[in-house]
């Protein structure tokens, strides 16, 4: 009898202290920084993004959550940091389609982690869909007019921001689906491809939107299609690769808040709900659509599984375009 008296008090003291750590890990969370590596250069969505809610999450919170720059290897030096890290909460990571599912996939810069199994996959903070632009000079400047141009022996080169970026894949599938007769030249970031795209060395670019705002909005660049579900706020002239008959080239170049995997699930849950609570705060809200980013309200568990669908679907045809 006292034996299992026994027992049923270790045990009822397993549960509590179970419970306990699980509400301490809700509760007292977070006792000192936390720090969120951004694995792009300042600047970019990555940064900004981060810092947005980086800012928001510190008021919040009541500690500071600071954004450490680590770029290098299309993200995967500074995901690899956050990936071996204790699964504590005090080390996050701008997650996202480059550093988490594209550059694995291909191996660039020899990957250390699995995107989906080494990794807690928080919230989705938003991304820019990928637009398909021609310069100044084009005088194609409808989807029929580019593949019209584009047929028998005439060639249309195209900007890309680098081989096996998300814009270089879009293209790729444009090339794919339409059978036109398109070049693409790769460049080392959006910046380069701009100015030579602007400066009449290239014909057109497939980049995210948020590179080519600024020269579409003063009408320096003409748009030719959009690959978000639905026309960007800000561009509400910019047809949807989708209302001009190609469905598949719905996509958006996102970033998301994850950290190493096992996460405690009080802690994801109290991250997710303060992201989309910061996000949908309607002076961020209108910043974020200036800029053509797209940023849906997904709890934890459907980001995972947004997660999980853009590995299945873009693992493929990342490995196909490095053969």
């Amino acid at each position: 009898m006292r034996r299992t008296l026994l027992r049923l008090s270790v045990a009822l003291l397993g549960v509590h202290l179970a419970t306990g750590g699980a509400e301490a890990a809700g509760t007292d969370w977070p006792q000192r920084p936390v720090r969120i590596v951004a694995p792009f250069a300042p600047g970019g969505s990555a940064d900004t993004l981060g810092r947005i809610i980086a800012r928001d999450l510190t008021d919040a919170l009541g500690q500071p959550f600071v954004v450490d720059n680590r770029p290098g290897a299309g993200g995967l030096i500074g995901a690899a940091q956050v990936a071996r890290a204790p699964a504590d909460g005090y080390t996050l990571v701008i997650s996202g389609i480059a550093s988490h599912v594209i550059a694995p996939a291909t191996n660039t810069g020899g990957a250390e982690f699995d995107g989906l199994r080494d990794f807690t996959h928080i919230a989705y903070l938003g991304g820019p869909p990928v637009a398909f632009v021609v310069g100044p000079q084009a005088t194609n400047r409808s989807l029929a007019d580019v593949l019209a141009a584009a047929k028998g022996n005439s060639t249309v080169s195209y900007a890309t921001p680098g081989a096996g970026t998300h814009g270089a894949l879009i293209g790729d599938m444009f090339t794919r689906l339409t059978g036109a007769n398109m070049e693409p030249i790769p460049y080392r970031g959006g910046g380069n491809s701009m100015t030579d795209l602007l400066g009449g060395s290239v014909e057109a670019a497939f980049i995210a939107i948020t590179s080519a705002a600024e020269p579409l909005r003063e009408r320096r660049l003409h748009g030719i299609a959009v690959s978000s579900a639905e026309r960007l706020p800000a561009f509400p002239n910019l047809p949807t690769f989708r209302e001009l008959g190609y469905p598949t080239l719905t996509a958006t170049t996102w970033f998301g808040l994850a950290g190493p995997a096992n996460l405690p699930e009080p802690i994801v849950g109290r991250l997710n709900a303060e992201v989309r609570r910061i996000l949908a705060k309607p002076e961020i809200r209108a910043r974020l659509d200036a800029d053509g980013i797209v940023s849906p309200a997904l709890t934890a568990p459907e980001f995972k599984r947004f997660v999980e669908e853009e590995v299945a679907r873009w693992t493929p045809l990342a490995r196909a375009s490095v053969r």
